[in-house]
């Protein structure tokens, strides 16, 4: 058996963690996109409704 030399060592260990930071990358670009998506969405009419209706009970009582 070969045994590597901590060049080769630390070679494979800088690979691994390039790669892990490349996916990180990939996760967080992918995730900023879902959540700008999510964030641009109109809001549902009846959803507004019921905000409408829970502010002027709120006023009502203040």
């Amino acid at each position: 058996m070969i045994e590597q030399t901590p060049n080769e060592e630390r070679r494979k260990t800088s690979a691994a963690l390039d790669e892990a930071r490349l996916r990180q990358q990939a996760i967080g670009v992918r995730l900023r996109q879902m959540f700008d998506e999510v964030v641009n969405e109109p809001v549902p009419d009846e959803f507004l409704d019921i905000l409408r209706k829970a502010d002027k009970r709120s006023s009502e009582k203040g």
